[in-house]
């Protein structure tokens, strides 16, 4: 039996295939890489409008909430305009349901408005209490002695309003019927008015601080001390990448006084009957697109209905062109002035 011996070809790849193979690997990757790169700023730009419009939707409910209950117990005549020394050392120039871009709150970022929401949660009547008698400075003996509570809070005011009308914030001690005794106490009350702003006295100032909406609760903190301000535990941030509020008055400018909105502007009320016909306030809200995009995407910052009076100005970041922006406008009654009435007089 013969033995065939069979030569075989070794074959494989040479350097030149494994080469092209190379490049044509290569280009692949950076095809793909380009796709993802393109494909992940997508992302990026479409959950950054999502993050906006969630940021802006949260912090525009917190507003609006706050306006809505905004003069609950402090909605009369004898208080309206008046300053208010809320404890020693710390002053409201002006007792209001709303103010806009108030002294009484330090400025937030260039070409933003501040917030000043002022609410009790009394029990009481809101046109206040009659003291009958004032057996002590720091007691008054009231008609409806059951409507306070130890610790509400009570402005006093005399039976006319006083020019200067400056009042003050106190604190009920105790009720021994009819008689409430209150921290310190007002002398030559008799015959006017006890207000129960309640337990809890909101006071809260909102401003845009650092690209971020911002709150501070005046009740606790000195919100209007300038030191204060980069105090992140004092004004606590609310809804991140907020770039600008524009806030303006609805204003009744009729004759006689009607309660109808006629304007929106920013003229700042200087009496008693003049805040009294503030009944709604109109404010857009400008959030931002946390994510930078070179191609400049936008043009022409955000229009809203009060742009004639106060207009969304962003050019104080330089980038600006470089972010896109979601815009929330809205008009809020202000219900507490509203269910006021109209007022003999304004």
């Amino acid at each position: 039996m013969s033995s065939i011996s069979h030569n075989r070809t070794v074959r494989g790849f040479g350097l030149v295939e494994v080469m092209v193979a190379m490049v044509i690997g290569m280009l692949g990757i950076l095809v793909m890489m380009q796709v993802f790169s393109v494909a992940e700023q997508q992302k990026r730009t479409t959950t950054g409008a999502d993050d906006a419009e969630t940021n802006g939707a949260i912090a525009i409910y917190g507003l609006q909430r706050d306006i809505r209950q905004s003069g609950y117990g402090i909605t009369d005549m004898n208080l309206l305009g008046c300053s208010l020394l809320l404890r020693v050392g710390v002053t409201l120039n002006s007792i209001a349901a709303v103010a806009i871009n108030s002294n009484n709150v330090p400025a937030g970022d260039a070409n933003t408005d501040t917030l000043l929401i002022l609410y009790g949660n009394t029990n009481g009547s809101p046109q206040g209490d009659g003291i009958t008698t004032q057996p002590a400075a720091n007691v008054y003996a009231v008609q409806t002695p059951t409507a306070y509570l130890p610790a509400d809070n009570v402005i006093a005011t005399p039976l006319s309003r006083s020019p200067t009308c400056s009042l003050i914030l106190d604190q009920v001690q105790t009720i021994v019927s009819p008689n409430v005794t209150v921290g310190t106490g007002v002398a030559g009350v008799s015959n006017g008015k006890l207000f129960n702003i309640g337990s809890a006295l909101h006071l809260i100032a909102y401003a845009v601080r650092g690209g971020n909406l911002t709150s501070c609760d005046y009740s606790v903190n000195d919100c209007g001390n300038v030191a204060n301000v980069g105090n992140k535990t004092i004004w606590v941030s609310s809804a991140n990448n907020i770039v600008s509020l524009r806030v303006l008055y609805g204003r009744d400018t009729s004759g006689t006084m009607d309660g109808v909105v006629d304007v929106y502007d920013q003229t700042v009320p200087n009496s008693a009957c003049n805040w009294a016909r503030v009944s709604a306030i109109q404010l857009a809200l400008v959030a931002r697109n946390g994510q930078f995009d070179k191609t400049n995407p936008t043009t022409v910052a955000p229009i809203w209905a009060g742009s004639a009076v106060a207009p969304v100005d962003l050019t104080a970041n330089a980038e600006w062109q470089g972010y896109r922006y979601k815009l929330f406008q809205t008009t809020i009654p202000l219900r507490n002035v509203a269910w006021f009435g109209v007022q003999s007089g304004c």
